[in-house]
């Protein structure tokens, strides 16, 4: 009898185990779901500003992710006859990068941005539990050579063997998209903007400017585009 009533308390706490860990996912990925919805607007956004017709002109944006790749893979460093040591903080900013054109392919798809949301939730909470970078960072840039597509579970294995969550993603991927359009506001495509901030790279004096602001402030894209003006050299 009194084992039957431990067995009885073991199913009772699995099954409240398992409701705890299925209403923990859920709420995860709301809230992914909210800050890729936000990041989809941004990213439309800023792609409208290159171009009004960027849906219809073609870009390579698979072929973006892979070279975008390979140039990650020198900063993670994979040269076994010579020492290199990772630069975490730069291999984020190329994962950072490499969101921007996966979201660019994924809207290129015709799908609503609600359903693109959604799946892409779901595939940066899965992963595929990869444990070497070079091969999750390999899978992500075989997808889009072989299939030109954006292997969104690959960048998860990416993200977590770099000690990056969503939230970082989010934050780092606001601010460089606010970059961007202070680029093309200042000349980028034209040719006349100034990369070299007082002897630092733009990317750099973002870094250090996001560090200084709350990211989860309404107005902190108008905040982090005021200090950027402030910062520029021209």
């Amino acid at each position: 009898m009194s084992q039957a009533i431990s067995y009885g308390k073991i199913t009772v706490l699995t099954l409240l185990f398992e409701k705890y860990m299925s209403e923990k996912l859920s709420t995860a990925l709301s809230i992914a779901e909210k800050q890729i919805s936000q990041m989809l607007v941004m990213q439309d956004a800023m792609n409208s500003r290159v171009s009004d017709t960027w849906r219809e002109n073609g870009y390579e944006w698979y072929r973006a992710i892979w070279v975008e790749c390979a140039e990650m893979l020198d900063h993670h460093g994979w040269k076994w006859w010579k020492h290199q040591e990772i630069d975490i903080a730069q291999v984020q900013l190329e994962l950072v990068d490499i969101f921007h054109f996966g979201l660019s392919l994924r809207l290129m798809s015709g799908d609503n941005a609600e359903l693109i949301a959604s799946e892409l939730s779901k595939e940066l909470h899965q992963g595929t539990a990869e444990s070497d970078f070079k091969i999750a960072l390999e899978n992500l840039a075989s997808a889009a050579v072989t299939n030109k597509a954006f292997d969104a579970k690959a960048l998860a294995d990416c993200m977590s063997l770099m000690n990056m969550d969503l939230d970082e993603l989010f934050r780092q991927y606001v601010g460089k998209n606010t970059l961007n359009f202070f680029r093309q506001d200042h000349g980028y495509k034209e040719g006349s903007y100034i990369k070299e901030w007082h002897g630092e790279e733009d990317n750099e004096v973002l870094a250090k400017l996001v560090t200084t602001l709350d990211t989860g402030a309404e107005d902190f894209q108008q905040q982090l585009y005021k200090a950027l003006e402030e910062k520029y050299p021209a």
